[in-house]
């Protein structure tokens, strides 16, 4: 990270500390309370998937506020924040939200089902160029530009199915999803875009408000 004009190298101060140190009680705080709810979740809900959740933590102190679900090269479901996502939350049910959104994705499938619609729209678009005569470049730029558009058909839909699903782990595991989904609304808003990958802030807040609503009726 460059620092500002005029900024002397040292140590960081006792605040800079203090923040440092909440924020890694928080990180394992949440962590350790979120993990076996998170997985017991999958094992309910899936059926022969890999539910054995690794948290990682990107270091890179440019990287911006972020939060991230992946599997590694044996399948492992992996969720990762950035350094960034952590200084950013202001509480601990912030933070569970963000797990349990995060973790959500796998326990849907989201991953799988992107790559299928990706493949979808390359098929579609790559035939489409192939119809009119393209040459195998075009093609081939044709189908990168349809597994682009294919993947974000459904991607706005991935994302609330989440923030459902995230909303019911964040509430099992003793967190409160309205103050966690509050992040939300400190984030900048996408909009309704076409084709883009988010749904608009308060969309989203509202499906956690009636998650939470539908989980008090019910008694949970």
């Amino acid at each position: 990270m460059t620092p500002p004009p005029g900024a002397v190298g040292g140590r960081p101060s006792p605040a800079t500390n203090t923040r440092a140190a909440q924020a890694v009680a928080r990180l394992v705080e949440v962590a350790s309370r979120m993990e076996p709810q998170i997985e017991s979740e999958c094992r309910a809900r899936t059926t022969g998937r890999n539910c054995d959740y690794r948290l990682v933590i990107d270091d890179r102190l440019d990287e911006p506020p972020n939060a991230f679900q992946t599997e590694d090269r044996a399948g492992r479901p992996v969720i990762g924040v950035t350094l960034a996502m952590l200084a950013e939350v202001r509480n601990s049910d912030e933070l569970a939200f963000v797990f349990g959104h995060e973790a959500a994705h796998h326990i849907a499938g989201h991953i799988v089902s992107r790559q299928r619609d990706a493949a979808i729209g390359a098929v579609f678009l790559g035939r489409a160029a192939q119809a009119q005569g393209a040459d195998a470049r075009a093609v081939r730029q044709a189908q990168q530009l349809g597994a682009e558009l294919g993947s974000r058909l459904y991607s706005k839909d991935y994302e609330l199915e989440a923030d459902r699903l995230g909303t019911i782990i964040t509430w099992n595991a003793g967190y409160d999803p309205l103050k966690g989904a509050a992040f939300f609304l400190r984030l900048p808003d996408p909009k309704a875009v076409l084709l883009g990958t988010h749904p608009p802030n308060q969309l989203r807040f509202d499906v956690v408000r009636e998650t939470v609503a539908e989980l008090r009726r019910k008694g949970r």
